[in-house]
Parts: C-alpha cells; structure tokens; sequence
C-alpha cells in the first residue's frame, strides 16, 4: 500500500501541555526576533495569546523561559533561558526520532 503516516507530538506535565508545535515556533520565534510582540505579529496571534502560552508554560514547568526587559529609551525584548532552550532541544531530539521510524514504517510499509 501507498500510504503517509501522521502524528503530533506535545510534552505534558500533571495532564497538561508544556510544549508543543504552536508552543515550539513561539519561543523559536521568539529567539530569531528578541521580541514577544514581534513573535506574536509574525506567527499571526496576539500579543496576549503568546503571553497566556509562556505563562502556562512556566506555571507547569515550574521555570523561567524568557528573559525580558521593558521597553524604553534602549527599547525591551526577550531572551530565551537555558530552561527554554533545553525544552526546545528535548522537543527536537523527540521530534526527530518520530521522523526516523515513520520514514522507516512507510519504507518498509
């Protein structure tokens, strides 16, 4: 058979979601742009949808995952903690083993 495997793939803590995609790409973005606004623009979500993901995340996790500074003369931005960037790491490596075996099932399919 001709066939495409899917999935997602999310981390939760206590039966709730720590990280996932759309949580993935924010703090990626996040990191590209030094910006949670900016993030937010880009990704097309508001300001306080991002805000709500971050919060939630580090509720559940019980960490920081930005680092921000308030705007002003020098202007603000964000900054990803080693926290964030470890998560962002386990999702890869996670993410990447799934990636492996489909490719291997539909190979061998």
């Amino acid at each position: 058979m001709n066939y495409k495997i899917k999935y997602k793939i999310w981390f939760e803590k206590d039966g709730e979601i720590v990280m996932g995609h759309g949580r993935e790409e924010l703090l990626r973005k996040i990191d590209e742009v030094g910006s949670i606004k900016k993030a937010a623009e880009e990704l097309g979500i508001t300001y306080k949808k991002a805000w709500e993901y971050i919060n939630a995340m580090e509720k559940r996790l019980g960490v920081k995952l930005l680092e921000t500074q308030r705007g002003g003369a020098k202007g603000g931005g964000s900054k990803l903690t080693k926290e964030a960037r470890k998560i962002l790491e386990d999702f890869k490596r996670v993410e990447n083993e799934f990636e492996k075996l489909k490719n291997k099932l539909e190979k061998n399919g």
